[in-house]
């Protein structure tokens, strides 16, 4: 069986993030594991992505919501699975995250 990690789209994001407030420190290296494991992966389906982690959401249209840092921050992406890319739609707090619609980000 061949192997295809995935391309995350785009790192600068997270960093961004972590780097926006210096109460979001806490969130590096969680959100940095998150990306390793995702960057290493290789999700073809949404039951690929769940038997990995299996605290992730998956919802409609290739989107998924990852909980980091025992679910502090969330990470919403969308997959396409038949080229291996994840595209980073979405990081922050779970109450920012409460504000947004995750389907039209």
């Amino acid at each position: 069986m061949l192997y295809f990690p995935m391309r995350i789209i785009a790192l600068r994001t997270l960093k961004d993030f972590v780097d926006a407030d210096p109460s979001y420190e806490d969130a590096r290296e969680p959100v940095m594991a998150w990306y390793r494991q995702a960057k290493e992966a290789d999700w073809a389906m949404p039951s690929d992505v769940k038997g990995e982690i299996g605290t992730a959401s998956i919802l409609k249209d290739g989107r998924v919501v990852f909980n980091i840092a025992g679910n502090k921050y969330r990470i919403v992406v969308w997959i396409n699975y038949a080229y291996r890319v994840v595209y980073i739609r979405f990081i922050g707090t779970h109450k920012q995250y409460d504000d947004i619609d995750t389907q039209t980000i």
